[in-house]
């Protein structure tokens, strides 16, 4: 699978060196937040990696390969596409195909951080179980990736436009471990809470990766869903936040907005709603979420 693979030369480096290595997603670049802060913002996530000790591989798909880490120029190329395909398990080999620029998903990162033996992911939120799902079906490829490919995803829980409880019950159904970070409360991307039990509660990077090398030890297959809280001077309470989903939600359904639209759509409007206030703390989580994730990739690197 390696010929798909195209190291930067700083994870090639890592990796015969036996470093500690962070995957990155990039659809957070190019359907995340406009250019210039989108380049600004994978930087920092970058920089908070290096900072931590470990080395950052930011995932896209550019030229008919899978770039595994991104040099300068190639992230800045990236942050100013905006014709880049949104990318998960169903369009990865099209996109590598026909020689398009793609940006991945927590999905498709997934896959191929795991072809890159990268065991630990750090990105914003997870998709899930999307609100009125029972009549559209519609549900992310995100969870059934945490089920079959053996990657650590850190995510400040999944997105809180999302079916929060039904996205647990998935989980629970396809046999993921979700566990909470220093706390009993399942995040909720913008909260510290969704007023849901998280099923498992660590307080270390270590135990984490303790519970990472158990699991493949056994050899159950699957990887983990961390779930860090935001910090809580970047937290939005869900009695600020959860009216503005619905007023979201309510435009979305007027504007007959589906499939892989509803996202985007309901990020730029609550953007909107909050004034911007919803993109700052989406920055401050991501950064967060890449620091603990680098302290699990260094005490998995020592084992």
């Amino acid at each position: 699978m390696k010929e798909f693979l195209t190291f930067s030369a700083e994870v090639s480096a890592a990796q015969r060196d036996g470093r500690a290595i962070v995957a990155l997603e990039s659809t957070i670049i190019t359907h995340g937040m406009p250019y210039p802060q989108n380049l600004r913002t994978a930087e920092q996530v970058e920089a908070e990696v290096r900072a931590a000790g470990a080395v950052p591989a930011t995932i896209a798909v550019m030229g008919g390969r899978i770039h595994i880490g991104l040099e300068p120029d190639e992230l800045a190329r990236l942050a100013q596409s905006p014709d880049a395909m949104k990318l998960s398990r169903a369009d990865l080999g099209a996109c590598l195909a026909v020689g398009r620029t793609g940006a991945t998903t927590v999905a498709a990162t997934m896959i191929c951080a795991h072809l890159a033996e990268i065991a630990v992911f750090a990105t914003g939120g997870i998709g899930g179980v999307h609100r009125g799902a029972s009549d559209t079906f519609d549900i992310s490829a995100d969870l059934y990736e945490l089920a079959r490919t053996p990657v650590a995803v850190v995510a400040a829980g999944a997105k809180a436009i999302l079916d929060l409880p039904k996205t647990l019950e998935v989980l629970e159904s396809l046999g993921v471990p979700v566990i909470a970070y220093g706390q009993r409360d399942f995040p909720a991307f913008w909260s510290r809470s969704s007023g849901l039990t998280a099923p498992l509660t660590m307080q270390s990077p270590e135990e984490i990766a303790g519970a990472i090398a158990s699991r493949r030890a056994l050899g159950i297959g699957g990887g983990h869903l961390v779930a860090n809280p935001i910090p809580t001077e970047a937290e939005i309470p869900q009695e600020v936040i959860a009216p503005l989903i619905e007023k979201a939600l309510a435009d979305a359904a007027e504007k007959s907005i589906n499939a892989k639209a509803v996202t985007p759509f309901l990020l730029a409007r609550i953007f909107e709603l909050t004034e911007g206030r919803s993109l700052s703390a989406n920055i401050a989580l991501v950064l967060n979420n890449a620091r603990l994730a680098s302290a699990i990739a260094l005490c998995l690197q020592k084992r």
